[in-house]
């Protein structure tokens, strides 16, 4: 497969898109993160999702850490082609870097941000650096 698909993308002026990881089956929305053509082509010639690390510049393979890495169920682009939304499988069940499932896991409640999911796993547990 030739990189042509990946010029329909309507890149930013930092040559980046958001991508949003949803969970198949629940819908519930993982992660947002961004990408640059390399982690888009990367994700979709491995099958695993790769993103673009803003604050540590580099290519960044979801899980490479962790172990909790992200199967690629679809990848899809939103209307204005600026937009990526990718179904995943999430392994071990934890999107975050703080051990939950979700990053989305603060609740607006009353004009306070409330924590509203629990810790899964520890992330000292997780990130042994």
């Amino acid at each position: 497969m030739n990189d042509s698909w990946l010029n329909k993308v309507n890149w930013a002026q930092d040559g980046l898109v958001p991508a949003v990881a949803q969970e198949a089956g629940s819908g519930r929305v993982l992660t947002v993160a961004w990408m640059n053509r390399e982690a888009l082509r990367k994700t979709v010639q491995t099958g695993e999702v790769h993103y673009w690390s803003r604050s540590r510049r580099k290519l960044w393979h979801k899980g490479e850490e962790s172990g909790h890495t992200q199967k690629v169920r679809t990848i899809r682009l939103d209307c204005d082609e600026d937009v990526i939304l990718i179904e995943v499988e999430q392994k071990g069940g934890i999107a975050c870097h703080t051990g939950r499932h979700s990053c989305f896991f603060q609740e607006l409640k009353d004009g306070k941000w409330v924590v509203t999911d629990p810790v899964l796993k520890d992330p000292r547990e997780i990130y042994k650096k």
